[in-house]
């Protein structure tokens, strides 16, 4: 809210000639389904507004877009960034990067160090469910493979959660890509560390919703996260950002005198305030054209929404605002086919009590990328040096030799006629066997030289008095009953 009221104050400063005013009416939804889609209701039919801002939470869009399409209102959103929200009515407006925008860049850093497992972490949500095909996709360009799905429902104990983390922990792969919303990652990062699961070797990538908030975390998280890398939009560096966050945080310490001063405006918070200026702008134009159809008081409502209007020019509106382009505070605000514009992203270190920039990917570099199988989309195809968990500074391969699981069984023949190719040798005082040659070698060299673990064991093709049980073709016939 205070971004959203510091940027109305902001835009009539500027634009005092307008002959338009946009005026705030909130409403709490208190993070409920039911809350947001009843306010949204009593806005719509009651007030008849022609646009709302809001709500907050992709599972709240679902229900609202509808009332909107009903309605012929432009629903505009800078925080439900699920991918599957969009297609489903043009009336819902993503002002706010869509999460499949980001899952090229978390794919590339999987690339860059050529890790080819991934364990995918994500939360029983519209938030958390809406991404993962795009994910699933973009590690499939890669020939990256997620060998487990660990789904963590929204009301997840901290019991479940640690089983979760055990049951990871005695698998191979210890590359884990997590999309969760910041309470529930918070409490992962917390497990994941008493399960000793934040030491050297292990690799945590995190997608931009909790890397935004990264501020906002309590200290206990953050040093529970040290060494995770994760992505985040580039924000542009700017006279007017750097102006506008000291007024933000002055605002917010007044309209929040007991709660914790934030240290930035968050990139939900930059949303907000270039979401508002563009509305502000639509607003004007369609007045301009349209010079009978609005008052020239247009009003904001919502549930954790802001709403405009009077019911009568949404169609309107909704078309003024898709053509609207500025340099807003997050970037440049440009709308494509109801979304924000994609954006490059910061690939970002967890590192003491901040993040550290280790490099930059931009859609530009990837469709370059895309045609050279050897790039990446980072610029300079380069990342910096990165502080890994346990502070290490040795880039973990990715896998470890799993704790559990069954092990490959190798046959091998008792009798080869090429001793120097395959040899097995029983030593009758201990009854062990030892089994040599060149092909043995070259078997453990190529198996050694994968980038993930395979725990496998020699077994010779033997009767039970320990005897041969036949030859290599023997062998081979055995092998093929057994496999069908």
């Amino acid at each position: 809210m205070t971004s959203l009221s510091l940027a109305l104050s902001d835009f009539y400063s500027f634009n005092s000639n307008f002959s338009t005013r946009l005026v705030l009416h909130t409403r709490d939804s208190k993070g409920r389904v039911t809350d947001a889609a009843a306010s949204a209701l009593n806005l719509l039919k009651e007030v008849q507004v022609d646009a709302i801002i809001g709500p907050q939470r992709s599972s709240q869009a679902e229900f609202v877009i509808g009332l909107g399409d009903t309605a012929k209102v432009p629903i505009i959103s800078f925080s439900a960034t699920s991918p599957s929200l969009r297609p489903q009515t043009p009336y819902f407006v993503q002002t706010a990067l869509n999460d499949a925008a980001q899952v090229d860049a978390v794919a590339a850093i999987v690339k860059y160090f050529r890790w080819n497992q991934i364990v995918l972490v994500y939360e029983d949500s519209e938030f958390g469910n809406g991404i993962t095909p795009y994910l699933s996709n973009a590690f499939q360009q890669i020939n990256a493979r997620i060998s487990y799905r660990s789904i963590i429902p929204t009301s997840a104990s901290d019991d479940f959660i640690l089983q979760e983390m055990y049951k990871m922990k005695t698998m191979q792969t210890r590359v884990f890509v997590l999309h969760l919303s910041s309470p529930l990652a918070s409490r992962i990062f917390l497990k994941a560390k008493e399960a000793e699961m934040m030491s050297e070797g292990y690799v945590w990538i995190v997608t931009s919703g909790l890397m935004d908030l990264f501020y906002s975390l309590n200290s206990s998280v953050v040093e529970s996260m040290q060494g995770v890398l994760g992505v985040k939009p580039l924000v542009p560096r700017s006279s007017k950002l750097i102006s506008t966050t000291v007024r933000w945080k002055k605002k917010f310490a007044d309209d929040n005198p007991e709660t914790t001063p934030q240290t930035e405006m968050n990139l939900y918070g930059l949303w907000a305030y270039d979401t508002l200026w563009a509305l502000a702008m639509a607003a004007e134009k369609t007045v301009f054209k349209e010079p009978t159809s609005l008052p020239n008081t247009t009003s904001l409502n919502s549930t954790d929404m802001f709403v405009t209007g009077t019911s009568q020019t949404g169609p309107k509106l909704l078309a003024a605002m898709l053509e609207t382009k500025f340099e807003g505070l997050a970037g440049n605000f440009n709308l494509v086919n109801g979304q924000l514009d994609q954006s490059s992203f910061q690939i970002l270190n967890v590192n003491g009590t901040g993040l550290r920039e280790v490099g930059t990917w931009t859609p530009l570099l990837q469709s370059l990328s895309q045609r050279n199988a050897s790039m990446t989309g980072f610029s300079g195809e380069h990342l910096d040096s990165i502080i890994w968990p346990g502070e290490s500074r040795n880039v973990p391969k990715g896998w470890e030799v799993p704790v559990s699981g069954k092990k490959l069984r190798v046959g091998v023949p008792l009798e080869s006629g090429f001793p120097e190719f395959v040899k097995v040798e029983k030593d009758p005082q201990t009854n062990s066997t030892k089994i040599s040659g060149l092909y043995i070698d070259l078997f453990d060299s190529i198996i050694a030289a994968l980038p993930y673990a395979v725990r496998y064991e020699y077994v010779p093709f033997e009767k039970s008095d320990g005897s041969s049980a036949g030859s290599y073709d023997d062998l081979s016939i055995t092998t093929l009953l057994l496999e069908t």
